[in-house]
């Protein structure tokens, strides 16, 4: 192992003197690099233990080395293994000798131990190709890893004594809703009834806990969007991704060192309504950028976001406090009836003990309000036995119909039992938009 150890510096220090003399990217130049690596590998192991005839597991001993200076250099170091697991969802450091990997929900120590000046090194690299800063003026930081990855980093003394690194990775990515309904998360039926909705241009928040998957079930969403459609995204940091010919994907900016420069949620998304879209998503409200999103749905925009809440009735409570973060002159009394008008449906998911991600219920809007509260019906709900169909209906049931969709069909206990299209030669349905979608690709 101290052999190994030793073979690796050498290897490292040889090659980070070449790269830097020829000016490379070890980022972007990968393949010009893991050249290097190998001719220096071969060169050091070899040159330290003789022929292959005196040393048959030179080879072996070449390739490991040649894998760990590759990882350290043109990748994240000791966590590039679990990059390269596809079942890892989540990688966090608590300190440098206790790294932590999430599958399938469930949390494990791993035997990784890394040192505090390798913690940063890795943390700069990472940053450096979101151009993304992490200070004691800013000592917080978003970021977007080149494979989709959302890093979050804070560093002392925010932190008592270590830099905190939390990695979430993306291990589905769903192309339509259909494709979670495989993994378990929602039914069939309940799928069918979002894809519609979503072609009929319904208002959707996506409510639920951390790492409920969110934004996982909002890419599905996405995915029904017709191709004829413009969709523009607003986020802190980018995590949304879907194959929409027609998509424009922005994200806020921090300010600069002298202070200048910040761009909010708020106003992204006043910009995004000035350039055409025919669908406005934001990737999750917290604060007062929630009053500009419901007032854009207000307006007519079709739009979906996302909302930590623990229920939907709690989604709904929630929509209806954040906007008055905005200011002393948005009265509650403006924000419950506007919400209640605008918001077409809630569809809360949830994580179960065993790490598995499902939808608890989806909840329409009925636009009435009683004493202050907001009316909601149920239209599919987990009861502790999976999602079944309740006796809620949508509001805005006109919307569906002039898509093609019959609301009542569409909800039958059997979905089988009827078409949940009508007759309307000029309408389009989910599964049309879907074919559209295919074939412009």
């Amino acid at each position: 192992m101290q052999q190994h150890a030793h073979w690796c510096a050498q290897v490292e220090e040889r090659v980070r003197a070449e790269v830097r003399a020829l000016r490379l990217d070890p980022m972007h130049d990968g393949t010009q690099v893991l050249s290097i690596i190998e001719r220096i590998g071969a060169d050091v192991v070899i040159g330290s233990c003789g022929t292959h005839e005196e040393q048959p597991s030179v080879a072996s001993d070449v390739a490991a080395v040649v894998t760990a200076v590759q990882h350290s250099i043109c990748g994240f170091g000791p966590l590039q293994p679990f990059f390269d697991d596809g079942t890892v969802e989540e990688i966090w450091i608590n300190e440098p000798g206790r790294v932590f990997v999430a599958r399938t929900g469930v949390s494990e120590l791993t035997p990784i131990v890394m040192t505090a000046a390798q913690v940063r090194d890795l943390v700069e690299r990472m940053l450096r190709w979101s151009g993304r800063r992490l200070d004691l003026s800013q000592p917080f930081v978003d970021a977007t890893l080149p494979d989709g990855s959302r890093l979050h980093v804070v560093i002392p003394d925010v932190t008592r004594d270590h830099w905190a690194v939390n990695i979430r990775r993306f291990v589905i990515r769903p192309s339509t809703i259909h494709d979670l309904v495989h993994a378990g998360t929602l039914t069939a039926h309940a799928a069918t009834f979002l894809e519609a909705s979503v072609v009929s241009g319904s208002n959707i928040v996506v409510a639920g806990g951390t790492q409920a998957g969110k934004t996982t079930l909002l890419n599905g969403l996405l995915g029904s969007v017709p191709v004829r459609e413009r969709i523009i995204t607003c986020e802190e940091v980018f995590e949304i991704r879907c194959n929409h010919p027609d998509w424009i994907a922005m994200q806020t900016r921090d300010a600069s060192l002298e202070g200048t420069g910040e761009i909010p949620l708020r106003r992204l998304i006043r910009e995004a309504l000035r350039m055409r879209p025919t669908r406005l998503i934001v990737g999750e409200v917290r604060q007062a950028e929630s009053l500009d999103l419901l007032v854009a749905m207000n307006s007519g925009m079709p739009s979906m976001s996302t909302l930590h809440a623990n229920s939907a009735r709690e989604a709904v409570t929630k929509l209806c406090t954040l906007p008055l973060l905005a200011g002393q002159n948005i009265p509650g009394d403006f924000v419950v009836p506007t919400v209640a008008s605008s918001v077409d449906l809630v569809v809360h998911v949830a994580t179960d003990v065993r790490g598995r991600r499902y939808v608890t219920e989806i909840s329409a809007l009925t636009g009435r309000v009683e004493s202050g509260t907001i009316e909601l019906a149920s239209i599919f709900a987990d009861r502790g036995e999976g999602l079944v169909r309740e006796r809620g209906f949508p509001a805005r049931v006109d919307h569906y119909r002039r898509h093609g969709f019959d609301v009542m069909a569409l909800l039958a206990t059997d979905p089988r039992a009827t078409d949940s299209r009508i007759s309307d030669p000029d309408a389009s349905s989910a599964s049309r938009a879907r074919s559209q979608r295919v074939a412009a690709a």
